[in-house]
């Protein structure tokens, strides 16, 4: 007896199972490519937030440096701080371990130009400072204008400065809308609120201005030749033609200007500017803050630290800010 032969499956019914297969399939592809592309996330994730832990590790150790070099540089030269000294000598790059490579450098903040000195601590205008940053914005190329835009920016009142001054309305006009700060500033990248600053002006003049606690006098030692003459009378210019070579090679020996020689180069009018005069505190041969740059390179990646540092007297400088951008 013959056994039957097993009844061939209709084609409809092959088309679906061919589908069904070829479905599956796919379906199978998608998971394992978002298994495997989740696995390669996670593990870069995690590697970069080993990468960023030990860049910050590293850091701390060119701030631990820095705090040495400026506490050297003072004991070795108690009287100025100015290039030449140890705190100026850039550091690195050098192999912090293996895979890590540091370098970093110290700037003098004290060296330009401190916009929270435009008000005094009645929260009230400074002419003098005031006049100083007129003074500056003309010698780098912009409109002194900006001046009492930024006072007003930071005084404590709500009433528009007389002379080209803003205050609330200007703002609340702007898209979108905001209000005057009416208090010290805490990175000079507050000019951008300015209404049309913009970022053009602001590379411009950002190298020579800063945001330090008020009352901060300028170390003539570091100062750049814009913010000397800005400090001086209006339209003298001493050492703003002086190139950043000429300036240095005076510095090569030590502190220049001094504040005697400071004087004798505007022929006894130093320190007035306009018709007010300048108090003594306006300037100075000593730094308290310094703004530390620290690069460090984990592998194929590269992160940046800035630090800022306060040195009060022979004690030991100490981190009082971080960012991981420049302003």
């Amino acid at each position: 007896m013959s056994t039957p032969l097993p009844a061939r499956m209709p084609s409809r019914e092959r088309g679906v199972a061919l589908l069904t297969a070829i479905l599956l399939v796919a379906l199978g592809t998608i998971i394992a490519a978002s298994l495997g592309y989740k696995t390669v996330l996670t593990a870069r994730r995690g590697a970069g937030v080993f990468a960023f832990d030990d860049s910050l590790l590293a850091a701390e150790s060119t701030e631990a440096l820095a705090g040495y070099a400026l506490t050297e540089s003072r004991e070795q030269s108690p009287q100025f701080d100015a290039p030449g000294q140890l705190w100026s000598t850039p550091y690195g790059p050098v192999q912090a371990a293996p895979g890590v490579t540091v370098a970093a450098s110290l700037q003098d903040l004290q060296g330009r130009f401190n916009l929270n000195n435009l008000v005094s601590a009645q929260g009230t205008i400074v002419p003098n400072q005031l006049a100083a940053f007129q003074n500056l914005l003309q010698i780098v190329g912009l409109d002194p204008k900006w001046a009492a835009l930024m006072a007003d920016w930071i005084d404590a009142d709500s009433v528009p400065y007389p002379e080209g001054g803003a205050e609330d309305p200007t703002y609340l006009s702007q898209t979108p809308p905001y209000r005057t700060a009416n208090r010290q500033i805490t990175s000079a990248s507050e000019l951008l609120a300015l209404p049309g600053f913009g970022a053009a002006r602001y590379e411009t003049l950002a190298p020579y201005v800063t945001a330090l606690p008020r009352g901060t006098a300028v170390n003539l030692c570091t100062a750049s030749g814009p913010v000397l003459d800005a400090l001086g009378p209006p339209g003298l210019r001493q050492y703003s033609e002086l190139s950043a070579t000429q300036l240095g090679q005076q510095r090569a020996s030590g502190c220049f200007p001094t504040q005697q020689d400071y004087q004798a180069a505007f022929n006894g009018q130093a320190g007035a500017i306009g018709t007010v005069a300048m108090t003594p505190g306006d300037v100075g041969e000593q730094s308290s803050y310094f703004l530390l740059t620290s690069i460090v390179d984990v592998g194929s990646d590269e992160f940046y630290l800035y630090s800022l540092l306060a040195r009060q007297g022979t004690g030991q400088p100490r981190v009082i800010q971080r960012s991981f951008t420049p302003d």
